[in-house]
């Protein structure tokens, strides 16, 4: 599809790195990040082959209405959002672990509890517990932050044993978890919906101050139920509607996928793909309760570089002027 960003190689001013992740690109322009959010999609630690016409908008818009709502919990890295798939801010030292945290047995909490499991990442999950159901409290079930290949579990002990993370800074990363879940609990729960599991990602700025990063609570980093009918498929045993990825993984599942050596992605038609962005849609009308506005996709590449051409080119302005006068003094 040519509506969608599958990829970008441009060639900022004062650009010192590109970044490129599952399905971001990162920019580095002095003490500056430029991420762009693509349309593509991931699973299983493979990026699939087609692009999701309008993920990137609904991840980038999401994800700073939430860090703009969090904001008194733990400071965060958004400055300015210059386009719709765009996200420009301070440059932070990430942790190498990834905070995740889970409210309910599913996803892969659930494939490894079915397995015969009941330590994840060095938390004991109960007997009797069936898929979906509510763990009486929140676990913290961390993973390692790979640049390729698979994010692996970690525990908490084992986290501090390999030096990945200070006790200190380790004990204030699972308490910002915990309130930043809590509080997008109640932002979901305001709009019917149950924010089931998530990730967060962290890191220290030039001042040493632990700092929320990338994105949260967004349809690629979490996992949403409604609450309306949650009770009554938990008792039948039947699958939840999830408003998450997650139904692309258990499509990925039902045609033969799962990351798997000698496994082929099988095709993804436009029909499909056209399918998932409705999806992603539908989870940001639900979650942040406004009206999806679909931007110009027409030449989508263009608009992407020149809002971020525009948004440099003024705070490189703003930036000089202002230092020329605290210079004149």
């Amino acid at each position: 599809m040519s509506n969608v960003i599958l990829k970008t190689e441009f060639s900022l001013p004062g650009q010192t790195n590109l970044y490129k992740g599952k399905v971001r690109d990162v920019y580095s322009v002095g003490d500056t990040l430029v991420m762009i959010a693509s349309d593509r999609i991931s699973a299983f630690d493979h990026v699939l082959p087609e692009g999701i016409p309008y993920k990137g908008q609904v991840l980038s818009q999401i994800a700073a209405k939430f860090l703009d709502a969090t904001a008194d919990i733990v400071p965060n890295w958004l400055e300015a959002t210059p386009d719709p798939s765009v996200s420009v801010g301070k440059r932070c030292d990430p942790f190498k672990v990834e905070m995740v945290i889970r409210g309910y047995l599913t996803g892969h909490a659930w494939r490894e509890y079915r397995s015969g499991k009941r330590m994840l990442c060095g938390v004991p999950m109960p007997d009797g517990m069936v898929e979906n159901q509510k763990f009486d409290e929140p676990i913290l079930t961390p993973t390692t932050k790979a640049d390729v290949g698979h994010d692996e579990d970690i525990s908490r002990e084992e986290i501090l044993i390999q030096g990945l993370v200070s006790e200190a800074d380790y004990v204030l990363l699972e308490n910002y978890t915990r309130d930043l879940f809590q509080r997008g609990t109640e932002m979901a729960a305001e709009k019917g919906l149950i924010l089931v599991d998530t990730k967060y990602e962290f890191g220290k700025d030039a001042n040493g101050v632990i700092t929320l990063i990338d994105e949260i609570h967004t349809p690629d980093s979490s996992r949403y139920f409604y609450i309306e009918g949650y009770a009554e498929k938990l008792a039948a045993g039947e699958q939840q509607k999830q408003l998450s990825k997650e139904f692309v993984r258990q499509w990925l599942i039902e045609n033969g996928f799962q990351g798997k050596d000698g496994q082929e992605i099988p095709h993804m038609s436009e029909e499909f793909c056209t399918s998932v962005s409705e999806r992603y849609i539908e989870l940001f009308e639900h979650i942040t309760g406004d009206k999806f506005v679909k931007e110009d996709v027409s030449d989508v590449m263009s608009r992407v570089e020149n809002n971020i051409l525009s948004h440099l080119k003024k705070k490189y302005r703003i930036e000089k002027f202002n230092f020329n006068i605290i210079q004149s003094f």
